[in-house]
């Protein structure tokens, strides 16, 4: 298997502003955005424009990350987590024409630092996932999510609080 080590210094990658021991494995489709230091991407992984990844995370295979997503530092993204950015998606207006970049409204996601993200989650758009917190496997979230606890299920709902450790 192929693995782009970078261990160098900053620098930018097919327009990705890629850190220092960043770890980028094999089918990884990432344009415009940004990968800070020490962290490593997994196989089948899309990473669109203007999304953030912190340091030290992992996002596992065949997730994706769309424009609009914010991971801040030492975040789990399991496999197969998919984050979405459109509340009201769709592939025309009304008239018929196929929309396009000015057609629709980007909103954010934000992962807190720290956080667990199960794999085979849905993250809608708009969330705020805090600092600390876990998302169970099989998951869809649907609103915010507090620090330090742990939610699950269809909807995402509180299960308790993270324990120290």
């Amino acid at each position: 298997m192929e693995v782009l080590t970078v261990s160098n210094d900053k620098q930018s990658l097919n327009n990705v502003r890629v850190g220092k021991d960043v770890k980028i494995f094999n089918f990884v489709n990432a344009y415009g955005c940004s990968i800070d230091d020490g962290s490593k991407v997994g196989s089948f992984v899309e990473i669109q424009k203007g999304a953030t990844i912190g340091k030290n995370c992992k996002v596992s295979s065949h997730s994706f990350i769309c424009e609009g997503v914010h991971i801040e530092d030492n975040v789990f993204i399991g496999h197969n987590v998919t984050f979405t950015n459109d509340r009201f998606p769709r592939a025309t207006n009304a008239d018929g024409s196929m929309q396009t970049d000015a057609d629709w409204k980007l909103e954010e996601t934000r992962v807190g630092k720290g956080a667990s993200i199960g794999s085979s989650v849905t993250i809608l758009c708009g969330i705020t996932i805090g600092e600390n917190a876990i998302v169970g496997a099989g998951s869809v979230v649907t609103k915010d999510v507090a620090p330090n606890t742990i939610v699950a299920g269809n909807p995402a709902r509180f299960m308790k609080k993270v324990s120290d450790r």
